[in-house]
């Protein structure tokens, strides 16, 4: 066999890795994504806890919706008011923050106030919990209690406490990462600045309700009478305050025979 016989079959190779990376080099820059500048300037900004509370998957990606105009400049609840300022200087407008809410567990069926339909003994997690039966808890929308809200806070203002989910305000910044992964949707965003809230949204009716939990509301409607300014309302068998009307005089909550509309 002769040299050439293999020199040149390795040099059409050569040749033809070098024909085609030139080729993707060429095809890379013509077809090439542009990304602005403003959305590596945004994600900077961002607190980094990538914690969903936007809808998005992270900072990053809600940083590249502000600049293609698919999320609102002051999404970033965790950020507040600082860091709308910066995206506003970013974007050049002037961006006014959020109004800053706090999440809070609607939910007072721990401390052995709810009655169980069994004893759980399964994976940590309330979405595993969920799948069986509802979880453990009579009441249907009683706070399973196993952490899922805690373990997707990246804040350190959630924990287990006497079996159920507490919100610690000092520590909460409203992203609402915790809200969105509750099997029974027990977490709301209200005002940071409210002072009452009702610690139950069982829809069932007051009878049953007395049967599932000894914290539940009955929708006795008493609160409703109680509120002078018609900031809470029974719709069915659940209360519920309009923040836009509540003026925190604590009537509701002081005629409350099940005492859970409570002061926060």
């Amino acid at each position: 066999m002769k040299p050439t016989d293999v020199l040149i079959p390795v040099l059409i190779f050569a040749g033809m890795g070098i024909l085609f990376g030139v080729i993707l080099a060429v095809a890379a820059r013509v077809f090439a994504v542009k990304k602005d500048a403003r959305a590596e300037q945004i994600a900077e900004v961002l607190p980094g806890a990538n914690c969903g509370g936007c809808g998005f998957s992270g900072c990053a990606a809600f940083a590249e919706a502000v600049v293609r105009g698919d999320a609102p400049a002051n999404g970033c609840r965790a950020g507040g008011a600082a860091c709308a300022a910066k995206i506003g200087e970013i974007l050049g407008m002037e961006v006014t923050a959020a109004t800053p809410v706090r999440a809070i567990v609607r939910c007072s069926g721990g401390a052995g106030h709810a009655n169980l339909k069994y004893h759980y003994e399964g994976a940590a997690d309330c979405l595993a919990a969920e799948r069986m039966s509802g979880g453990d808890k009579m009441c249907a929308t009683g706070c399973i209690g196993l952490g899922t809200c805690v373990a997707a806070c990246r804040y350190d203002a959630l924990h287990i406490v006497e079996g159920q989910a507490v919100v610690d305000a000092d520590k909460c910044v409203g992203c609402g990462a915790c809200a969105s992964v509750c099997p029974k949707h027990l977490i709301e965003l209200i005002p940071a600045d409210a002072k009452y809230c009702v610690m139950c949204r069982s829809p069932e009716p007051g009878a049953l309700t007395r049967k599932q939990c000894s914290a539940g509301c009955i929708g006795c409607k008493i609160c409703e009478k109680q509120c002078p300014t018609g900031a809470i309302s029974v719709n069915g068998c659940i209360a519920a305050i309009d923040y836009t009307k509540c003026t925190s005089c604590g009537a509701c909550a002081a005629k409350c025979p099940r005492k859970i509309i409570r002061e926060l």
